[in-house]
């Protein structure tokens, strides 16, 4: 098998073209660099499967693969098999057609038309994305097809229309004929989407029909020209007429301002001879009633010295009362703390003679006499020779069958006797 290096030029109409070139290493695979916002597809032979690639990209192709040619229709009207190309621009891109149309009483017409088009690239993570791939290549021609189609719905809609109507409205009727009341006509085998028609030119295709047109337009333009005429003469008679109502307006305010000003004049003139006339009486009353003012104010400012001379002998004798009684409260506080610190000192002496006289007797001393009333008792019952008494009122019965036994027996102490005392 024989091993050639292809090559893929773009010229600069669009139109590719593939040369052969002498025979290349045999080790080396054929490469083609897939432009930005393209797409190119590669169909194995052998096992029948094909892919698509999107730009920018390298593309490699494998043994059996080969590129897929496009061939698209080209030129004003569009022919088939003008561009040959092996990459699809997905564009937005625009295609110009030119085709011929006639209206419903059969004037033959040529139109011009520019389409805006685009493909729609499915999702990359939509489950059919390599159906929708394909499918942009799924109509060879997508030009011409898209052409035709269009050429078709405006001869359909200008075929309804007489030759006025469709002057006057030709760019609503191939619209409303192509777009309908979408934003865009949609392709769905090819996924193509044509989002705008611009109608370059619309012109009649028979003589008598072009000098119709052109007497048609001409009049069209006198009309116009006349309809102009009129109404800016009409504007012009309408602004003379407002000039003069604004000027007669005008004249009629002034006359009944100069009428207002001379009012004022004869009022003002009329005060003044009043205010001459009774100017002196008018000076008199304003020096008299300037004159009770002075005083009002005399008297004003003597009440206000006065009251200030009380407010200063208020002070004066508030201080001076204030100062008395912070004298004798100084006084009576100083006396009464010389009484505390004489009490304290006299205190503090009773406190040391006390103490001087307890520590002179001495703690035996002290105790004889608190026991001397209880020591001289036993001593005067030892001095009768009793060695136990009981002594009761008479009235309270003893039982002396117990009581004997502590009177009788054993020798009892003096020290352990026991007075009773009767009430």
């Amino acid at each position: 098998k024989q091993w050639y290096q292809r090559r893929v030029a773009i010229t600069a109409g669009g139109e590719s073209k593939e040369v052969t070139t002498k025979p290349g290493d045999k080790t080396r695979v054929i490469a083609y660099q897939v432009p930005h916002n393209s797409a190119v597809q590669v169909f194995d032979y052998k096992t029948k499967v094909s892919r698509v690639i999107f730009g920018p990209d390298l593309v490699m192709l494998g043994p059996d693969e080969h590129f897929t040619q496009l061939s698209l229709s080209g030129g004003q009207p569009k022919r088939p098999n003008v561009v040959r190309t092996l990459d699809l621009s997905l564009g937005p891109d625009f295609m110009t057609d030119v085709f011929t149309v006639e209206t419903s009483d059969h004037a033959r017409l040529s139109l011009q038309l520019c389409y805006n088009w685009q493909f729609e690239l499915p999702a990359s993570d939509s489950p059919n994305y390599k159906r929708d791939s394909e499918s942009l290549f799924s109509v060879p021609d997508f030009v011409g097809d898209a052409c035709k189609s269009i050429a078709s719905k405006i001869r359909g809609a200008v075929a309804a229309v007489p030759f006025d109507d469709f002057h006057k409205h030709s760019a609503r009727i191939i619209n409303e004929s192509i777009l309908g009341s979408h934003d865009s006509l949609h392709f769905p085998a090819n996924r193509l989407r044509i989002t705008n028609i611009d109608i370059q030119s619309v012109e009649p295709v028979d003589q008598r029909t072009r000098d119709s047109l052109m007497k048609s337009v001409q009049l069209a333009i006198e009309i116009t020209t006349n309809s102009q005429e009129a109404t800016a003469r009409h504007e012009a008679e309408r602004l003379d007429q407002e000039a003069m109502g604004r000027l007669e307006r005008q004249k009629l305010s002034d006359e009944a301002e100069e009428e207002k000003s001379r009012m004022e004049l004869l009022e003002l003139q009329a005060i003044s001879a009043a205010v001459e006339s009774t100017g002196q009486a008018i000076a008199e009353a304003q020096s008299r009633a300037e004159s009770m003012k002075i005083e009002g104010e005399a008297a004003v400012d003597q009440a206000k010295l006065s009251a200030e001379a009380q407010n200063i002998n208020a002070r004066a004798e508030l201080h001076r009362i204030t100062s008395a009684r912070k004298s004798e409260l100084e006084y009576l506080q100083s006396t009464n703390e010389l009484e505390i610190s004489k009490k304290q000192k006299m205190a503090d002496i009773e406190s040391t003679r006390f103490q001087r006289m307890v520590e002179e007797l001495g703690p035996l001393n002290i105790a004889a006499i608190a026991t001397s009333g209880k020591d001289n008792q036993v001593k005067m019952l030892q001095a009768l020779g009793l060695k136990s008494t009981l002594i009761t009122d008479g009235s309270t019965p003893l039982n002396l069958f117990n009581t004997a036994k502590g009177l009788i027996g054993g020798t009892i102490s003096t020290s352990d006797v026991k007075i009773g005392l009767a009430e």
